[in-house]
């Protein structure tokens, strides 16, 4: 009675059992979207260096530059926000306003100055200091992202700290505190700088009124060069990704399965790159991490379809090679939609209610999680269809019933 029960017992399905959806008759078609989909993602690129500056809206651990969070008391319009920042030396300023119900009237604030004093203004203040004592300064330190400057005279020459502070406030740039550094024959003074947090409350104090900021609830920084680093980086690491799959691949599958899987995967990676460069969100590290979870995740599912067509290829022998494909594709349709769905969803919650960059990673993971199983079926399996038919039919694979067997 229990065996009879269980075998009456209904489950919820998705896709009905013995469906055969014609998947074979239109790859050309969606091959042929996947093409003109790439091209776009590809061409956006030199179109946003042309029209918006970057091809990327690289964040500040890309390009470098500060992020800094502003807590305002009143509801600021972010054009006069943009327009004080201009007015304090800030150029460039990108504003936004950020939805928390915690800290209202709360502002993202990105420009690419990293420090108090760019390299322009160290340059003038070389000269003023060279001017004012001639060649008893014999050196002017500043790193880019630092708050100190260091100042070296000739041994010996008496330096009074509150002439060095006279020449900074003439060029406008304020200090804390002057005092020797290191020791006494080197003669060498420390500058304190006034930290970025105090100059931009101070920029929007001046333009916008005393009372207008609240609190700087954040200052986070990086350097041009070590933005560059962390870019490169990324890069190199997406490449090694893929030349690691590339591997597995090669030992995992015969010539037929390998190139349609890489394919897809670079597919993928170069349309959600392209989703980032047409909406034009923040592409940052986070984002690499996000790329890399696609690729895997596109790699697992591109394989759980061609395990399926390997089995079907060897059991039914007397059906052409593109029937079994479309048959494989059918059978494990419904896993597919159920594990996509899932992932889906998860990341599409992530997408409306996570903030900064727990959004782009998860907006990232929509859009990859589309564009994966998408491939998986009309990328991969074309290009398995192709190298099937130019390479394999000729000797007797073209047909599942004859020549050899799937390896294992």
């Amino acid at each position: 009675m229990a065996k009879e029960n269980k075998a009456h017992q209904k489950f919820f399905e998705v896709i009905k059992p013995n469906h055969d959806f014609n998947f074979v008759g239109r790859m050309n078609l969606l091959l042929a979207i996947s093409v003109v989909l790439v091209s776009l993602s590809i061409l956006m690129l030199p179109i946003n260096h042309f029209w918006r500056g970057h091809t990327l809206n690289y964040g500040i651990d890309f390009r470098g530059g500060t992020e800094v969070q502003v807590q305002f008391n009143h509801e600021e319009d972010p054009g006069k926000i943009r327009a004080a920042m201009q007015h304090g030396g800030f150029k460039d300023t990108e504003v936004v306003k950020i939805k928390n119900d915690q800290m209202p009237n709360l502002y993202f604030l990105r420009f690419g100055a990293v420090s108090p004093v760019s390299e322009q203004k160290a340059e003038e203040l070389r000269l003023a200091l060279k001017q004012k004592y001639g060649d008893d300064v014999h050196k002017v330190e500043f790193s880019d992202g630092g708050d100190k400057m260091y100042v070296r005279f000739a041994e010996g020459k008496q330096i009074n700290p509150q002439d060095i502070g006279e020449v900074f406030q003439a060029h406008g740039v304020s200090n804390n505190s002057i005092q020797r550094f290191g020791r006494p024959d080197e003669n060498t003074y420390e500058v304190m700088l006034v930290g970025l947090d105090v100059e931009v409350k101070s920029a929007l104090d001046k333009n916008l009124g005393s009372d207008a900021v609240m609190a700087i609830r954040s200052v986070d920084s990086v350097g041009a060069k070590a933005g560059e680093e962390l870019r490169d980086d990324g890069i190199k690491s997406l490449l090694f990704a893929i030349v690691c799959i590339m591997v597995y691949i090669a030992v995992r599958f015969d010539f037929r399965y390998g190139p349609g899987t890489i394919a897809s995967l670079l597919h993928d990676a170069i349309l959600v790159m392209g989703a980032f460069a047409i909406t034009y969100r923040e592409f940052s590290l986070t984002t690499i991490a996000a790329i890399l979870t696609v690729i895997g995740y596109s790699m697992n599912d591109t394989i759980v379809v061609f395990d399926r067509i390997r089995e079907n290829a060897s059991r039914l022998r007397d059906k052409k090679f593109d029937r079994v494909v479309n048959i494989s594709i059918n059978e494990t349709l419904s896993r597919t939609i159920l594990t996509s769905a899932t992932v889906f969803f998860v990341t599409l919650a992530m997408n409306i209610w996570g903030t900064g960059v727990i959004r782009d990673f998860a907006f990232a993971m929509n859009v990859g999680v589309i564009v994966g199983t998408y491939s998986s079926i009309f990328v991969a399996a074309p290009i398995l269809l192709w190298l099937n038919k130019r390479f394999f039919a000729a000797t007797g694979d073209g047909k599942s019933g004859k020549g050899k067997r799937a390896p294992a």
